[in-house]
């Protein structure tokens, strides 16, 4: 398990739309670019193998804040190699960051450096929903996989702790990347289950982008 202190202040970024890693979540990646398979070559070189994942900003070529302000990085714990010569990777969620900026530097990808400090809850115990109602969330679920015509494990998913089911299911649904995005800066897993229960129910009302600016 890391610790604050270990954790280092400049991190490679792999920005990814709709790709979203939680701390003690994991993500498989499939990489292919040479600049990111240059970025694990360089991350497995390092003690951490931390890699920060970030979501890319809607913005103009060129723009400032071409990412967002806060990501979560993840150690890497999987590797294969495809005889073509791509990765098969899994990050390991660690602990989100805030993003103070982008490092120049003459490497192919982006680096930044980071601030850790107000997610020290992120390397600690998972976290407990005191206020879930687990029957109630499930049967929401039900409507909403049936609507999208997704398939699950219900006797896994009715036995996960709080936190692996919420954030499994926060990483795995498919929603927008800046939903994703809040549910990665939700404060609290409490917080971070109302906004997915708000997330499945817009879903089922067949909500669309002019509801959704409202």
């Amino acid at each position: 398990m890391f610790k604050a202190a270990d954790l280092p202040q400049t991190i490679p970024v792999f920005p990814l739309p709709g790709a979203l890693l939680l701390p003690r979540g994991k993500l498989p990646l499939h990489i292919f670019e040479p600049r990111y398979l240059a970025m694990i070559e360089d991350c497995m070189k390092t003690p951490h193998r931390l890699i920060g994942m970030v979501q890319p900003r809607d913005v103009p070529e060129g723009a400032d804040k071409r990412l967002h302000s806060i990501g979560c990085a993840g150690r890497l714990t999987g590797f294969s190699e495809t005889e073509d010569g791509r990765y098969m990777i899994t990050l390991s969620g660690v602990s989100r960051f805030r993003v103070k900026g982008e490092c120049e530097g003459f490497e192919p990808y982006t680096r930044c450096d980071v601030n850790w400090d107000t997610f020290a809850r992120d390397l600690g115990q998972p976290e407990r929903d005191k206020s879930f109602d687990r029957d109630a969330f499930l049967n929401l679920l039900g409507r909403y996989f049936n609507a999208e015509d997704l398939k699950t494990d219900w006797d896994s998913l009715s036995e996960a702790e709080d936190e692996l089911l919420i954030n499994a299911l926060s990483m795995l649904c498919p929603f927008e990347p800046e939903d994703k995005q809040a549910l990665l800066e939700a404060p609290t897993l409490a917080t971070r289950r109302e906004t997915l229960v708000t997330l499945i129910e817009f879903a089922l009302r067949g909500g669309g982008e002019e509801e959704r600016m409202q």
